[in-house]
């Protein structure tokens, strides 16, 4: 038991993940700030960061994969105790880096990531890469890197255990085969499962999730409901110039009332205004005559990438 940690008050409960002041370094680089997190049983929460935000480091920290610096881990109620073997039979993980035995025939690869596994897991782990059309008699070294990832997901989603642990799923993959992904994770949530998933692929998240974290250095820096997400977008005033300087005009200008986060790049100003409805900003707009009118305006954010670019002034991806 590590001695820095902060114990809960209270237990975590079956299906559950809890995180208490959880650290990682490597070397000079800190993957993981302290950090706390909570994710109730039958969640599906989604990941969002760029390259090197920690994401990686989390998930495998969850299970043992990962020692980290200090803090606690508790996954379906138990806490994470060594190398988290206590915790194996209770937790399906897909890593986002993938190794695989060329000479293998994909049937028996899928028996070896499943071994000690039952039978029944078994053939549900053949029926769902069946459906992905996964040529099971073939060697994995035929395989595209899209197929591994297709047989990898599905060991991660025959056992049926109560918390899946899900890194970069539908990476390499076709828009179709994302969508086949998609639909089968939904349809493992309706039963109650608890998923925490990260990737690159917003659309998904979008669809999938209902709680959405964003990483950045180590810490979470948004911790939201998609809703809400989606409720800020609606109400995302993007003005472009051809030049700087009118947005840092007409935002001294507008009265601070008006809007509740600004942001300045170069010569685009985002306004997250108070009111879904932009009419009285963009008529104070036309009535400063002295200021040149922008060369696009845009309300409202399409992709989850957008959102975050404009309410959090980071990347993605």
């Amino acid at each position: 038991m590590n001695p820095s940690r902060t114990i809960p008050q209270t237990p975590a409960g079956p299906g559950s993940i809890r995180v208490r002041g959880l650290s990682k370094a490597f070397g000079k680089n800190q993957a993981l700030a302290p950090l706390d997190l909570d994710i109730p049983a039958g969640s599906i929460v989604g990941l969002i960061g760029p390259n090197g935000s920690g994401k990686s480091t989390l998930m495998r920290s969850l299970i043992g994969l990962i020692r980290p610096d200090s803090g606690g881990v508790w996954v379906d109620g138990r806490e994470l105790e060594g190398d988290g073997c206590n915790l194996r039979e209770r937790v399906t993980y897909a890593p986002g880096e993938m190794g695989v035995y060329r000479e293998m025939r994909g049937r028996d690869h899928l028996n070896w990531f499943l071994r000690g596994r039952d039978k029944q897991t078994l053939k549900r782990a053949r029926e769902l890469a069946t459906g992905f059309g996964l040529p099971l008699e073939r060697r994995m070294g035929s395989y595209s890197h899209g197929m591994k990832r297709q047989l990898v997901f599905a060991a991660a989603m025959a056992p049926d255990v109560p918390v899946r642990i899900l890194d970069e799923i539908t990476e390499g993959l076709d828009p179709s085969r994302r969508t086949l992904v998609t639909d089968a994770l939904r349809k493992d949530t309706e039963t109650g499962t608890t998923v925490l998933l990260s990737s690159h692929h917003f659309g998904e998240v979008d669809r999938v999730c209902d709680r959405i974290l964003f990483m950045k250095k180590g810490e979470v820096i948004a911790d939201t409901k998609a809703s809400v997400i989606h409720d800020r977008a609606a109400r995302l005033l993007r003005l472009t110039w051809n030049m700087e300087g009118p947005g840092q005009a007409l935002l001294d200008a507008l009265p601070q009332s008006s809007y509740d986060n600004a942001r300045i790049v170069g010569s685009e100003l985002v306004l997250e205004l108070t009111s879904p409805d932009p009419r009285a900003t963009l008529a104070m707009l036309n009535g400063l005559t002295n200021l040149t009118a922008p060369a696009q305006v845009q309300f409202g954010s399409s992709t989850l990438k957008a959102i975050y670019r404009d309410l959090y002034g980071v990347e993605g991806t």
